[in-house]
């Protein structure tokens, strides 16, 4: 029976020796705020905000080495539709920095009285700035089918190098727009040859 007792006493011993720790660990976080609001310290508060602000700062750091302030090219948007479609961009020309990523929407309109797939076929003025034109995302990487009279919205995303040569200052973005299973029509010579000497980027 003594030994009983012993087990049992030990038992509420432990029971309440682990009831006093987890109610100190409990009342750890209240008191550590407390002593932070008193002292006005908060290391780990600064911590954090330590290692957000070099992060912040590499990204800057970053971005500023990819996007050259220095230079403004525009880019001239041009739309060529062969066949009954309705295709246009959402803005005529835009200016970009060198390295910066920039979106603009294209508008699509199938005006057949039946379901039609076409494609676009892209050119550049100067013809030298397609090596540095990089379109990320754009229309032109697939086929799309519309119904009649259907209508549709897609993106252009493009950056320009920033080892474009120095006197090109305007880029012209032409599409040919073209019903596919037809005759697949050339690139359009009058936006890389026969434009004005300000679309083909030459100051």
């Amino acid at each position: 029976m003594s030994r009983r007792q012993d087990n049992r006493s030990m038992l509420g011993r432990l029971a309440v020796i682990a009831a006093v720790m987890f109610g100190f660990g409990y009342a750890l976080v209240p008191m550590y705020k407390a002593i932070c609001e008193a002292t006005g310290i908060n290391i780990l508060a600064r911590g954090e905000n330590a290692v957000a602000s070099v992060d912040g700062s590499r990204s800057r750091a970053l971005r500023n080495t990819q996007v050259d302030t220095s230079r403004t090219i525009t880019v001239i948007f041009d739309a060529n539709a062969r066949g009954a479609w309705t295709f246009h961009p959402e803005r005529s020309s835009v200016q970009v920095h060198p390295g910066a990523l920039t979106t603009v929407m294209y508008e699509f309109q199938n005006n057949e009285k039946q379901r039609t797939t076409a494609q676009a076929i892209p050119s550049y003025a100067p013809r030298q700035a397609a090596a540095h034109f990089h379109k990320i995302e754009c229309f032109c990487f697939s086929q799309w089918t519309l119904d009649p009279g259907e209508k549709k919205e897609w993106p252009v995303v493009f950056v320009i190098d920033s080892k474009l040569p120095k006197d090109v200052t305007t880029i012209t973005l032409s599409y040919t727009f073209f019903q596919v299973g037809a005759k697949t029509p050339p690139a359009p010579e009058d936006a890389a040859d026969a434009g004005p000497p300000a679309a083909r980027g030459v100051t």
